[in-house]
């Protein structure tokens, strides 16, 4: 067996705490793990690490990649240079899969935005499903209804046969009384975006019901570090698995996820998998409050002081702070969109934001010019790097920096500065025993993290 882990997506529903650059699979929801590092655990269970792939953006890539190597040194990060949902994401992994292996083994397709506690469970549904899969099915996982829930996509399960039944419908995410119909019945489940089959039987369904992604995946080119070349990506198709392939399949079998299971994919189902207090409510971070009840409460850094309020959702960051009611979280996509239409910098990335060498933060922004406070902890250091669309002046503020430029280095204490020009091959070191402050202006045509070329880096990002 080998598995597929799709990485990628925005979370806009959990927006402010999931940005574009730093998504919800990246975030610490439960625990000391990130979403995406709980999955591939959970997974190491059924595959070894050398054989699962997970695919991403080249915006997360180097977060994922840093992310998998807190776990093991074999995973393989594949990085798409523009999204385009997940049925092109994971035919461009079957290509990868087939170039590289050529066997017609067992692909496990798992998203990476769930939190499933009873592995031991997982393990065992996926297991019991795998005699579906090798007889040829292209098998989905369905999970037994709790409660009404309006964000999720139904399943209507037909006839039993061997450790799985027919599907007779796929149901979008339905109305509150129509969600109701479904739980009260028995053969409906929730669809948990999980699916399994023979690489020969999903790459089938793809050329029969997606040919054109078929097509153009075949000829799909991987170069550095594994990214999907652009000219060959950007010509597909923007749309989901479910819609290309799982609702068209005449060939697709059910198996009932057997384990607890929840897809965290608003600010409701967050609510849902974390612990509450003596009132039902779930607070992190500098909250003070007086008669609340069943609420989710979130601060990042400033106190939020709440009374006589119960089934509300409010969430402060360092830029943004968002309220709803508890049973409108879905609607936070809407002021997502909204928020993407006035091109809002909030949805892009946490003004604050935390690196295996430290953190920095965005002080100010404006057309052509951004400016950052840069905080690099103890015998830490920034990759050796350049830009080809902006130059760079640092200023420090506390400590000594070890500035490697243009192979030549310099020591620069408290007051002093230096200038990095466009294309200038640079490092920022901190090898003492104080945090380095550092003031970063940037001025130039493109100021985006994707602007960085990396040649060496000790967090084995290159």
């Amino acid at each position: 067996m080998k598995a597929i882990i799709l990485a990628g997506g925005s979370g806009t529903r959990l927006w402010p705490l999931s940005r574009k650059q730093y998504p919800k699979q990246l975030l610490k929801i439960e625990g000391d793990t990130s979403l995406l590092q709980s999955t591939f655990e959970r997974i190491l269970n059924l595959v070894s690490a050398e054989n699962i792939i997970s695919i991403t953006n080249t915006e997360q890539a180097g977060d994922v990649k840093l992310q998998l190597q807190n776990i093991t040194s074999g995973s393989i990060v594949l990085s798409e240079q523009i999204s385009k949902n997940t049925a092109p994401a994971i035919a461009a992994s079957l290509n990868y899969l087939e170039k590289t292996s050529g066997n017609d083994e067992i692909i496990l397709i798992v998203p990476c935005d769930h939190v499933i506690k009873n592995t031991a469970a997982f393990v065992d549904s996926i297991n019991s499903a795998i005699e579906l899969a090798n007889a040829g099915y292209l098998v989905t996982f369905g999970v037994k209804p709790s409660y009404p829930e309006t964000g999720y996509g139904y399943i209507q399960a037909g006839e039993k046969f061997n450790n799985g039944y027919k599907v007779k419908q796929f149901r979008e995410k339905p109305d509150e009384n129509l969600a109701a119909e479904f739980v009260q019945k028995n053969d409906f489940y929730w669809n948990s975006g999980i699916f399994m089959g023979k690489l020969s039987t999903i790459k089938s369904e793809f050329k029969k019901y997606a040919p054109e992604i078929f097509d153009k995946c075949q000829n799909l080119k991987f170069e550095n570090q594994n990214k999907i070349s652009f000219m060959d990506y950007e010509a597909l198709p923007d749309i989901s698995f479910d819609y290309a392939v799982l609702e068209k399949s005449d060939n697709l079998a059910l198996a009932e996820l057997k384990s607890d299971w929840i897809d965290v994919g608003s600010w409701q189902s967050l609510y849902n998998v974390n612990p509450k207090d003596e009132n039902g409510n779930v607070i992190t971070g500098n909250v003070l409050i007086n008669n609340v009840k069943n609420s989710y409460i979130y601060s990042s850094k400033e106190l939020i002081a709440v009374s006589g309020l119960e089934n509300i959702i409010l969430v402060e960051t360092e830029d943004a702070i968002m309220a709803c009611r508890k049973d409108h979280a879905q609607d936070v996509k809407i002021l997502h969109d909204k928020l993407k239409e006035k091109e809002s910098e909030t949805l892009e990335l946490h003004k604050t934001v935390y690196r295996p060498w430290g953190y920095y933060t965005c002080l100010n922004r404006g057309e052509g010019y951004q400016t950052k406070m840069i905080c690099v902890h103890p015998g830490q250091k920034l990759s050796i790097q350049s830009h080809n669309h902006r130059s760079e002046h640092w200023v420090v503020l506390e400590g000594t920096a070890f500035v490697v430029l243009d192979n030549e280095n310099h020591t620069i204490e408290a007051g002093g500065s230096i200038d990095i020009p466009v294309k200038a091959i640079h490092s920022l070191q901190n090898p003492y025993d104080t945090d380095l402050k550092v003031i970063e202006v940037q001025k130039g045509t493109i100021l985006l993290e994707s602007d960085i070329i990396r040649y060496q880096d000790m967090y084995n990002r290159v």
